[in-house]
């Protein structure tokens, strides 16, 4: 066995049994242990450190821990640029592409609305959501921690808010998306873009007093709903311009969620 000093900070904490939180404490482990395997074993998901030091030098998840060793272990930085440090990735995602677990239903179509690709299906096992982030390059999404410390997820963000839309503020700000944001491109059910349609070819596929007030339509051609701006609309904008800032409104993109005169299901 060896001994070493951990520190962990900020938000870190959460994750620690109470009386190791925002203090110094010695931990033992196995000899030839990793930086990785000790974090977890503490209760920290890998997929939430940003940077490790030990002794003062950044290092990698795979650095074993050596008797003595002092190592404080930090999130990801909002306002310190540490870019000429090593991290513990080897570089982020080029596209930002999410994947829900079973506890986020509410999360999957609010990231939608606001353009980001996400899946979700509240019957994926643990396992399709681990194959499915490595093979798609997708950031998980969970209130389970256990979930973000399977070896092959190297991108990941544990929920901690309960509502929806406090979810939604909490991703924003976590990952800083506002920058990325590109509200009304894709359908809150399917998760498909949407694309403009002409009016004639709404006829039947809307209520008569909204082909005589609306002029443009866009649709899903998985779900072939069509969506248009109404009052649904003008409350999920109000909500993107909280979270994102007030980005140009996306012409045709009006994701009123109806359809043949039916509101689709799931609405946020």
């Amino acid at each position: 066995m060896v001994t070493a000093t951990f520190r962990f900070y900020e938000e870190l904490n959460d994750f620690l049994a109470r009386p190791l939180r925002r203090r110094a404490f010695s931990y033992a482990c196995a000899n030839g242990a990793t930086a990785k395997h000790t974090i977890e074993a503490l209760g920290v998901p890998h997929t939430e450190v940003e940077l490790i030091l030990v002794n003062g030098v950044s290092v990698g998840f795979n650095h074993p821990v050596s008797d003595g060793d002092r190592i404080a272990v930090y999130p990801k930085f909002e306002a310190l640029d540490i870019q000429p440090l090593l991290r513990v990735r080897e570089r982020p995602l080029r596209v930002v592409r999410f994947i829900a677990d079973a506890h986020l239903g509410g999360l999957a179509p609010l990231l939608r609305l606001a353009g980001f690709d996400t899946l979700y299906d509240n019957h994926y096992p643990d396992a399709d959501i681990e194959t499915l982030a490595a093979e798609e390059h997708r950031i998980v999404l969970t209130r389970d921690r256990e979930l973000l410390k399977r070896r092959t997820i190297t991108h990941g963000c544990y929920i901690r808010t309960l509502r929806p839309r406090e979810q939604l503020r909490e991703v924003f700000e976590r990952l800083d998306l506002a920058g990325s944001a590109r509200p009304f491109r894709l359908c809150l059910m399917c998760n498909a873009p949407l694309r403009r349609i002409a009016k004639e070819e709404v006829a039947g596929r809307a209520p008569e007093g909204v082909l005589e007030r609306h002029t443009q339509f866009v649709t899903c051609d998985v779900c072939r709903r069509v969506f248009w701006e109404g009052t649904h609309w003008q409350r999920m904008r109000a909500l993107m311009d909280s979270v994102a800032g007030a980005p140009d409104r996306v012409a045709g993109a009006a994701p009123e969620q109806k359809s043949n005169g039916a509101r689709t299901p799931g609405k946020p």
